[in-house]
């Protein structure tokens, strides 16, 4: 059951990351320049590829961390949707918006 809770929790921890990045973004123009790793696409770029990368080495940490362990799944389960809200909540406009002004 550790791979699956590693690969969960990873998602939640990937899809915060995401989230963040696009209040900070929107925050702080120092950010967002550095986030332009692509200029046709803008700060996107950067907000996808360093998301991807954190739940890339955050699911094999967790996984290195958890191989041949008991988990409890439903508490790596809970804290996965928790991240994964907390996560959407900073992709959607209204919210990302009220940072604005950096």
């Amino acid at each position: 059951m550790a791979p699956a809770a590693a690969a969960l929790l990873a998602g939640g921890i990937g899809a915060m990351a995401l989230g963040l990045l696009t209040v900070l973004a929107e925050a702080s123009v120092p950010i967002r320049d550095g986030l332009r790793f692509y200029a046709p696409v803008g700060p996107l770029s950067g907000k996808t590829t360093v998301a991807v990368i954190v739940w890339l080495a955050s699911w094999a940490i967790l996984r290195a961390v958890w191989n041949k362990k008991e988990v409890d799944f439903g508490k790596a389960a809970t804290a996965a949707f928790i991240l994964l809200a907390l996560g959407l909540i900073g992709t959607f406009p209204p919210f990302f918006l009220l940072f604005a002004g950096g």
